[in-house]
């Protein structure tokens, strides 16, 4: 009986992408150095793909990664030394494979290979017999036939992470799952067997005198199984979804080539190094990354990495570098994808947001530097001064941020410094099928939080609040958070019931739910806490998803559907009534204001400070640790310097000390606020040169700026 090749087609092309994802990376690595064992695993993976595909009579596959093969074990014998050529070369190789190998899963059947890429072969396994041959031109391998050359390019054109559309489990996870749903089948029989209970309970409760103790039994009986079949319930979805989790290798893997694609056709050079590609997401995840992904890889291209003369002339290597990697972080998976290019131009995002109209040159001058950075993510902000094929049309950065936070309920940053690069990172749950939720009530509204947003829950004296720049406040672990209620934040109207309540006069308590999207903070004004526990997220209906307040929606007992609300629209929501409220404040023109430089590592206390002082008319600028602040200082003269003591880098001590040994601050103000207490912290800020010593835990907004006119005058 004749063997039927067409069956093992699908596991050769599984078997095939896992060797093209570790000779893809193990190329990378290589480039770093020389590794015995590397070249060792990269021979046997080309070497597997050989004897696969000539087992399946898969000739053309066969024949490119014999010459694969031939390259590799040349280097893994030392008679060919390697280089940037050598590199090319292998790389061409392996994207030639991965072309053929996604041929096959298109079509079933691999494409005779044309003259090119059989020249392409015998070059490169008469490379591996004579080095000398490498200087020799080698044409460039394609897949395609010249009658669709055209039609290849176009689809070239068309960027992707592609990823496949099976899923491969152990067996023994599917013996657990088929497992549990056993246990979960029999529990349901005790739960029908209590239904039946119940109705002979209803029966005998009449004539029964102790009616009452079986009921309490009953109750007892049904809390027990109803609480087993929760457990099992919750295993069992746990367990499917991890059926469903998959490697972030599956999406990074072609990250590399896509690259390498884009950086041809822009004539740069370019290095992908990928780490973390182990690390595993849920695969709904996977799917809806790949564009956010590719967005940022255009970019990174495009705006970031310069052509390699130019990067020469500023004493880089020719050759840039961009770098993924993927680490967890408790419930979260982390990306960052970085670049050594140009970095992003503060000033050329001024004049860019300036030109659209996106922003006044009055908010421009309120802005810290990460502010002005985030302007890039704005509906319509490009920096690119021309549109190309591969960026700059004035979109991109707001569709990332709108799939990250929007769509994958994650958070998005950016990190940069000129000349030397960006970072984007991204922060994503594991998962979109099931998060932990915390319900809570407001203004007899029931509402709910996913957990990765949620700060804490903290329950503080009405009396604790302070009043900062007509604001409330509060201060939590060396930090001020603003305090806001909910209800009056989206506008809830008081349902009946609430309002019928009487309100106690003696209320002195207020629970607080604080929320944090990176470093900001806000502190929300709940009734109470309901419930905390794992649900599916439904997604809203399409006419619902322009709103942008809620980002999906929960079912809680009794089929009740509750709203999640979207914190990023909450955090900017407060952020917009925060800077109405400053608008109206009369101030001086800039040329009579006093000039007043705040450090502090917290964004919320940085923030509130400002609001503080430009309410009463000082020009402000902001400074995140002691050494940006020291940089600031030193770029820009300031009338005093405001600063908190536990910062990263540099801290505030440090930042007086060496402010006191600038000419242009010896005999400025500086004025420490921290939460430090004790004694010998204030004996130390004045020792180093402080002027004044504010504990945040009596701070007093009048206090602070009394003490700042004295000083100044």
């Amino acid at each position: 009986m004749a063997l039927d090749i067409k069956k093992f087609i699908s596991r050769f092309i599984e078997e095939a992408r896992d060797h093209l994802g570790r000779l893809t990376q193990g190329l990378a690595d290589l480039e770093q150095g020389i590794d015995t064992e590397q070249i060792n695993s990269l021979f046997r993976s080309a070497h597997t793909l050989k004897g696969s595909s000539r087992m399946l009579k898969l000739e053309p596959i066969t024949l490119v990664a014999h010459s694969l093969e031939d390259l590799l074990s040349a280097l893994r014998d030392k008679r060919l030394g390697s280089s940037a050529g050598v590199s090319a070369l292998l790389y061409q190789a392996v994207d030639t494979l991965t072309d053929q190998v996604e041929a096959l899963e298109a079509k079933g059947e691999v494409a005779e290979l044309n003259a090119t890429q059989l020249e392409f072969c015998k070059k490169l396994s008469a490379l591996a017999e004579n080095p000398d041959l490498l200087n020799t031109p080698v044409t460039p391998a394609t897949t395609a036939s010249p009658t669709v050359v055209s039609e290849a390019k176009a689809e070239q054109d068309k960027p992707a992470l592609k990823s496949t559309d099976t899923v491969r489990i152990k067996l023994s996870k599917l013996e657990e799952l088929i497992k549990l749903m056993g246990e979960l089948v029999s529990n349901h029989a005790g739960m029908r067997e209590l239904a039946t209970s119940a109705r002979q309970l209803e029966k005998t409760a009449e004539s029964k005198p102790n009616s009452h103790l079986e009921m309490q039994q009953f109750s007892r009986n049904i809390r027990e199984t109803v609480l087993a079949q929760e457990d099992l319930m919750q295993e069992l979805h746990d367990k499917a979804l991890q059926m469903r989790m998959l490697p972030l290798g599956i999406v990074l893997d072609s990250a590399s080539r896509l690259v390498r694609d884009m950086a041809r056709s822009l004539d740069k050079q370019v290095e992908c190094r990928i780490q973390g590609s182990e690390i595993e997401l849920d695969r709904q995840m996977i799917d809806q990354l790949a564009d956010p992904m590719i967005h940022l890889l255009r970019n990174a291209l495009d705006h970031g990495i310069e052509p390699p003369a130019e990067r020469q002339k500023k004493g880089k290597p020719a050759r840039g570098l961009i770098k993924i990697t993927a680490r967890q972080d408790a419930g979260w998976v982390v990306l960052d994808i970085s670049d050594d290019g140009a970095g992003l131009s503060l000033e050329a995002i001024r004049d860019k947001a300036l030109k659209k109209g996106l922003v006044t040159e009055a908010d421009l001058a309120e802005m810290s530097d990460q502010e002005v950075t985030d302007l890039i993510f704005l509906p319509g902000f490009s920096t690119s001064a021309l549109i190309t094929e591969v960026s700059g049309r004035g979109v991109g950065m707001d569709v990332v941020k709108r799939s990250i936070v929007d769509e994958l309920q994650g958070v998005i940053s950016v990190r940069t410094q000129l000349g030397k690069g960006a970072c984007f990172t991204l922060r994503l749950p594991l998962s979109l099928a099931k998060m932990r939720v915390l319900t809570i009530s407001a203004a007899g509204h029931e509402l709910g939080f996913t957990a990765q947003y949620i700060a804490e829950l903290l329950s503080v004296p009405e009396a604790s609040l302070i009043k900062v720049a007509d604001r409330n406040a509060v201060i939590i672990r060396n930090e001020f958070v603003p305090v806001v209620k909910l209800a009056d934040l989206i506008g809830l109207p008081v349902k009946a019931k609430q309002a019928s309540k009487p309100i106690a006069a003696n209320k002195k308590a207020l629970l607080l739910l604080v929320i944090r999207v990176h470093t900001e903070k806000l502190a929300l004004i709940i009734d109470k806490l309901l419930d905390e526990r794992d649900l599916v997220i439904k997604q809203l209906p399409e006419h619902l998803h322009s709103n942008t307040l809620i980002s999906g929606m929960v079912t809680t007992g009794q089929n009740k559907l509750v709203s999640l609300l979207h914190v990023p629209y909450l955090l900017a929501k407060a952020r917009k009534v925060r800077g109405t409220a400053k608008n109206e404040t009369p101030t001086l023109g800039k040329e009579q204001r006093k000039r007043i430089l705040v450090v502090d590592d917290s964004l919320n206390t940085r923030e509130i400070e400002r609001d503080v002082l430009e309410a009463w008319g000082y020009q402000v600028t902001l400074a995140e640790h002691g050494q940006d602040g020291l940089d600031k200082a030193r770029a820009e003269v300031f009338d005093a310097v405001l600063t908190d003591v536990e910062m990263p880098i540099m801290d505030g001590f440090t930042l007086t000390a060496r402010l006191r040994e600038e000419e242009n601050y010896r005999d400025k103000p500086i004025i420490i606020i921290t939460s430090r207490a004790k004694e010998s912290d204030r004996r130390r800020g004045i020792e180093v040169g402080a002027d004044a010593y504010i504990v945040k835990g009596s701070f007093d907004q009048n206090s602070l700026v009394d003490t700042l006119k004295i000083l100044l005058d």
